[in-house]
């Protein structure tokens, strides 16, 4: 590699941006909006011949010259992304990628997570997943019928607590992981508080963050798929595997619940996805109906959509625990705040 420069991409310069595009377009890949920094590989004459980029925690877009194979120039780029990574204060970094990469970032200090028949996860730490597993509270001495919810809480509404108690009458004790990827409208932070405020009186319910581990759709990297793949598929399939091999067994939960989906095909989709592969794990997946007001299934959707056009009223209000009605109107009413 001494023949070649490693140097930060201007993704904000439209030419080296372009460039960026265009060398992936010709591997076949894509450069996806959510990438933060990008690093390449180039000749003396200034050729582009191998790239990397990051989004937050996840390193992703890669793609190397038949010029450069074998001179560990995937090693240099990663190295060059994990310092950038690490300087903007991410620990924990993850590589999403096809199964026959395993040995390129294996060889780079990646370990593996989860692997399915379109993707693989690794992550740059061996012990990542045990570390996360020790800071959830672990489950009663001796129970043995242990179930989960993973919801978003986008904001947390009655139709989140009624799954929540359903789910918390067929269990002697349950986890609720509430997704802790902030790209929502609502903070992890206050999304957290508030399910853990809606549920104090279950007192067999332990609401923790979902960590890194659970995969989120809105960063779900697609740039090596296929047009004829759908990312959702991957996507789930690769998140529900990784929650039956490394959480479930750790945790003993024997059961998942989530709502049924009467609107959103990738959510309803998701829910199809875990019922084929769950028992393969080992791990019982139970669809719960969906909570309505007047007739109406809740989501938080609905409630979003509510507040953004008339703010906070007693329609939205109905659709609430009076712990997210009483977060919604310090924040939307006292404040002035806008959806």
């Amino acid at each position: 590699m001494e023949d070649y420069q490693i140097r930060a991409l201007q993704l904000s310069f439209l030419p080296e941006r372009e460039a960026l595009e265009q060398f992936l377009h010709a591997h076949r890949l894509k450069l996806e909006n959510d990438v933060e920094c990008a690093f390449g590989i180039f000749s003396a004459d200034e050729t582009l011949l191998g790239c990397g980029c990051a989004a937050g925690k996840l390193l992703k877009c890669f793609a190397i010259d038949e010029a450069l194979r074998g001179q560990n120039g995937l090693g240099a780029l990663i190295s060059r992304l994990c310092a950038d990574r690490f300087a903007a204060g991410y620990a924990d970094l993850f590589i999403i990628t096809r199964p026959h990469n395993r040995e390129l970032f294996s060889g780079c200090g990646f370990y593996p997570l989860a692997e399915t028949a379109q993707a693989l996860l690794l992550e740059n730490r061996r012990d990542g997943a045990a570390r996360f597993l020790s800071a959830v509270p672990a489950p009663p001495q001796g129970e043995e019928n242990i179930g989960a919810v993973v919801m978003n809480c986008n904001p947390f509404t009655n139709g989140h607590l009624a799954l929540i108690r359903r789910a918390a009458a067929e269990c002697g004790f349950l986890y609720v992981f509430v997704v802790e990827e902030d790209r929502s409208v609502f903070p992890f932070r206050d999304r957290l508080r508030l399910v853990r405020e809606g549920t104090a009186e279950l007192a067999n319910v332990c609401v923790c963050p979902s960590g890194p581990y659970m995969i989120s759709a809105m960063t779900f990297p697609t740039y090596f798929l296929k047009e004829t793949e759908d990312p959702s598929v991957v996507q789930s399939e690769l998140d529900i595997t990784l929650f039956g091999k490394l959480i479930a067994p750790e945790l003993r939960i024997r059961k998942r619940f989530a709502g049924q989906e009467p609107f959103d095909p990738v959510t309803r989709a998701y829910n199809e996805a875990m019922r084929r592969l769950l028992p393969r794990f080992g791990v019982e997946f139970i669809e719960v109906p969906r909570a309505a007001q007047g007739g109406t299934p809740i989501s938080a959707s609905r409630v979003r959509r509510l507040l953004a056009e008339s703010g906070v009223t007693d329609e939205l209000l109905a659709q609430v625990p009076p712990c997210t009605g009483r977060y919604l109107r310090e924040r939307f009413s006292r404040h002035g705040e806008k959806l």
